[in-house]
């Protein structure tokens, strides 16, 4: 039941997902965003795979989190998508996020990200506190590992910062997807 999608499906998607963090923010504004994808590379982001992964991180969270203002969990064509409002610091639902996608089985294929409101001039963010990439308008933004001095994530194959392979095309479609399979099934043994 894999599908494929395009591009602009993607691009559409992640919009979505902006404006849903967006309005999320301004509706519990004294709560703490926690959104949830899967990171699958490749056309195809939903299959059995993915739905797998998207409710082993949903089970991770609700354990993590037991007090919860909100949550929403989507299982599109487009990808396994959650949000959560937790009452808890955003330094705090960093680090138990952090320690879910560092600790669980499946965790290199979850992003769990806690979403900061876009930054005021007033409130003193740093541009390490925010991961909005270099010259693109203040918004809604992941709130960084580097801001709780946590280590950057680890490529799936190597040993070097997964965003650096991410940017330099470094691994094969068919490497990444043989690694995800290998980690899946590791834990069906």
């Amino acid at each position: 039941m894999a599908v494929e999608i395009s591009l602009s499906q993607l691009l559409e998607s992640r919009e979505a997902r902006v404006r849903e963090q967006e309005r999320l923010l301004r509706a519990y504004p004294d709560g703490t965003l926690i959104c949830l994808t899967v990171q699958f590379p490749g056309p195809v982001k939903r299959d059995i795979s993915s739905i797998l992964v998207g409710e082993a991180g949903i089970t991770a969270l609700e354990e993590a989190f037991q007090e919860r203002l909100y949550e929403d969990v989507r299982d599109l064509e487009t990808g396994f998508e959650a949000f959560y409002i937790v009452p808890e610091s955003p330094e705090e639902a960093k680090r138990r996020c952090c320690e879910i996608e560092d600790t669980h089985p499946w965790g290199r294929l979850m992003d769990i990200d806690v979403i900061l409101p876009a930054a005021n001039p007033a409130d003193n963010a740093t541009p390490a506190t925010l991961a909005t990439p270099a010259g693109t308008p203040a918004a809604a933004a992941p709130l960084s590992r580097a801001a709780l001095g946590l280590p950057e994530r680890k490529c799936l194959l190597c040993d070097r910062p997964a965003r650096e392979c991410i940017r330099a095309r470094t691994h094969s479609l068919t490497e990444l997807q043989a690694r995800i399979d290998a980690l899946l099934s590791e834990q069906f043994r």
